[in-house]
C-alpha cells in the first residue's frame, strides 16, 4: 500500500499535537508519581523541596506501620464487602430498570423516565433520608452502605441508550418464536451483548463505593463498621495516628507522620488504580455508545 506523502504543515501540526500530549500526561501522572517517590523519602528532603524526580533518604518505615495497624485492614475488608456487595445490586437493579424503558414496546416508560429525571434535581435531603434510615432500623449497621443509592438515575440513562443502540427489538421477537420470555431474553442474551455497559456501571459503581465517605461518617457509629477512607480520616485528623506514631521520638514522629501521610494515599487509591486498565477497554466502547443518543 502506497504512503500518502505529508505535508510540512502536516509535519508541523503532528509535532505540535505530541508536545500538547506529553504535556498533558506529564501533568496527570508526576503528582501521583511524586506521591509515590515521597512515601519512601526522608520527610526533611520532602519538605526541603530536594524529592522531585527520585527518592532520597528511601525508608519503607511508614508502609511497615501503616500495615502493622489493625484499623487499615479492617477498613480494607469492609470497604471491598461493601464495594463487591454495592457494585453487585447497584448493576443488576440498573440494567433491570433500563431494559423495560428501552423497549418501545414497554408502556408508561415516558413517565417513568420524567419522575426518575425529577429525582436527579429534587430529593428530601439529609435530614429526612437520616429520620428514613432509622426507621427501617438501617442505622449504625452495614447494609446501608450497599443499599443506600442503591440506583444512580444518570447510569441508568446511559444503560437505556446502550440497551436501544445495540438490542434491536427484532432480536426479541425472534427469541420469542422460540419461546424466550423476557426474563430469559434478559438474563441470556442481553446480559453477554452488553459486556461494555456492564464494565461500564462496574467502574462507575465500584469507584464511588470504594470513595463513599459521607454515608458512613453520617450513618455508622460502631468502628468495626468504618470503610478504610473513614479509617484514612480517624488516622490522619484525629489522634488515632498517635497510636502509629508510638516508639518514636519527637523528630522521628514527624518523619513517620510525614511517610504516613503519603503512603495513606497509596494503600487507598491502589485498587482503583489496578482496577481501571482492566476495564478502559470496555469503558470507552460503553461510554461512547451509551452517550451518543439521549
Amino acid at each position: 500500500m502506497r504512503k500518502i506523502k505529508q505535508s510540512r504543515e502536516d509535519k508541523i501540526f503532528d509535532m505540535i499535537k505530541i508536545t500538547i500530549l506529553v504535556i498533558a500526561l506529564i501533568l496527570v501522572l508526576y503528582p501521583l508519581y511524586f506521591i509515590v517517590i515521597a512515601s519512601v523519602s526522608s520527610s526533611q528532603a520532602v519538605n526541603t523541596g530536594q524529592v522531585w524526580y527520585r527518592p532520597i533518604g528511601f525508608n519503607l518505615e511508614g508502609y511497615r506501620r501503616i500495615f502493622d495497624h489493625a484499623m487499615i485492614w479492617m477498613g480494607y475488608r469492609n470497604t471491598i464487602l461493601y464495594t463487591f456487595l454495592g457494585t453487585s445490586i447497584n448493576v443488576l437493579l440498573t440494567l433491570t430498570l433500563a431494559y423495560p424503558l428501552s423497549r418501545k414496546t414497554f408502556r408508561g416508560g415516558r413517565f417513568i423516565m420524567i419522575f426518575l429525571l425529577i429525582t436527579m434535581y429534587f430529593n428530601g435531603g439529609l435530614i429526612p433520608r437520616y429520620l428514613v434510615v432509622q426507621k427501617l432500623g438501617l442505622y449504625d449497621d452495614w447494609k446501608i452502605m450497599v443499599l443506600i443509592n442503591a440506583v444512580n438515575v444518570f447510569n441508568v440513562i446511559i444503560a437505556r441508550t446502550f440497551l436501544k443502540s445495540s438490542i434491536p427489538d427484532s432480536l426479541f421477537e425472534a427469541a420469542t418464536i422460540d419461546g424466550c420470555s423476557h426474563i430469559n431474553f434478559l438474563w441470556k442474551i442481553v446480559m453477554p451483548l452488553s459486556k461494555a455497559i456492564i464494565a461500564v456501571l462496574i467502574l462507575y459503581y465500584g469507584i464511588a463505593h470504594w470513595n463513599e465517605y459521607f454515608t458512613a461518617l453520617i450513618y455508622l457509629n460502631d468502628e468495626k463498621l468504618y470503610s478504610l477512607q473513614l479509617v484514612l480520616r480517624s488516622l490522619l485528623i484525629e489522634s488515632q495516628a498517635q497510636d502509629m506514631l508510638e516508639s518514636a521520638d519527637g523528630a522521628q514522629q514527624q518523619d513517620i507522620g510525614e511517610l504516613l501521610k503519603y503512603g495513606l494515599i497509596i494503600v487507598s487509591s491502589l485498587p482503583v488504580l489496578i482496577l481501571y486498565p482492566l476495564l478502559q477497554k470496555y469503558f470507552v466502547q460503553g461510554v461512547m455508545i451509551g452517550s451518543v443518543k439521549g
